[in-house]
């Protein structure tokens, strides 16, 4: 077959049959419900051995729009005298003998799971996506249905860090080209999801110490990695009751908003001491980190703390 292309007038006169239209329509859009789980349930138990389908429900499937219009949409399940309890699946079904869809019950096997969903892709058969699991009972004249809706997702947008969309939806990403990030909106905020900042040198110059090690961050989606430097004392000695600037400073942006950090430290002479990194909202020492617990320290001997992490998104 020779290559081809459609909508075209090369190509029938730009006339597309059905199975040409979900050719190029399946990937418009994910196959699900618009919306997201907090809406109300599209499947609920309706009198006796019925399901209702909400109102006003639009969703998409390989490419084909489909509502359940402006009224409850009623659907039978079927009687079950066998002894067990009877799972069904209420489905979005693409048929292609008649290239319609429609939302039907797909009925189970007494005593065993929910029915697999039968998703063909070809240019004839049927497509389905999940809505609603209903469990009926052995002899029961009522059901009771679980939710399944699959929804519509949201693309990753490019954008930059000043360019995001400023009415995004639930679950919509972006990527930002001059940050590298990659970001999901909640509903009320930007939460990032992937961000490497590579190494981040945090030295600060103190009176009275020097260092032998950088202090360093590694940044990844919300969570801060600290590694501590080394260092020196160079100034006079320091009683075991007075605490210590290292020399060393978080930047902003890294600093957790609300909660004291603590590690621990190797000082010389085999003894230990405590690391005290202070966050966003301390008054006096955002940032900073001190030696706030130690055993007396003179001129010459090394400080040797270790690693720690945690969150700021």
């Amino acid at each position: 077959m020779a290559q081809d292309s459609w909508p075209s007038p090369a190509h029938n006169s730009r006339a597309v049959t059905d199975t040409e239209y979900e050719k190029i329509a399946a990937r418009f859009s994910d196959d699900g419900v618009y919306g997201s789980p907090s809406d109300a349930a599209v499947v609920s138990a309706g009198t006796g051995l019925q399901v209702n389908i909400r109102a006003d429900v639009y969703a998409s499937l390989r490419g084909h729009a489909w509502t359940s219009g402006t009224s409850t949409v009623s659907l039978p399940v079927g009687a079950n005298s066998s002894g067990q309890t009877r799972t069904d699946r209420v489905v979005l079904r693409l048929d292609r003998s008649t290239w319609t869809v429609r939302a039907v019950v797909k009925a189970g096997t007494p005593g065993g799971s929910a029915p697999a969903l039968t998703q063909q892709t070809g240019d004839t058969g049927v497509y389905e996506i999940p809505l609603a699991r209903v469990a009926t009972a052995s002899g029961a004249s009522a059901v009771s249905v679980t939710r399944e809706e699959l929804y519509v997702g949201a693309r990753v947008r490019t954008c930059t860090s000043t360019t995001r969309n400023p009415s995004p939806v639930r679950g919509e990403m972006c990527f930002e080209t001059d940050t590298g990030r990659v970001l999901v909106w909640t509903g009320t905020a930007w939460k990032i999801v992937y961000e490497d900042s590579s190494a981040i040198i945090v030295d600060a110059t103190v009176s009275g110490w020097s260092k032998t090690a950088d202090s360093v961050i590694d940044y990844q989606a919300g969570t801060v990695h600290f590694r501590l430097g080394n260092y020196t004392r160079t100034g006079g000695t320091v009683a075991s009751s007075t605490d210590t600037r290292l020399p060393v400073l978080i930047p902003a942006a890294y600093r957790h908003k609300t909660r004291t950090i603590r590690a621990l430290a190797y000082i010389t002479g085999a003894k230990i001491g405590s690391v005290t990194i202070y966050p966003a909202n301390d008054t006096s020492r955002p940032g900073q980190v001190w030696l706030t617990s130690h055993p007396q320290i003179a001129a010459g001997d090394a400080v040797l703390p270790g690693q720690v992490s945690w969150v700021v998104s």
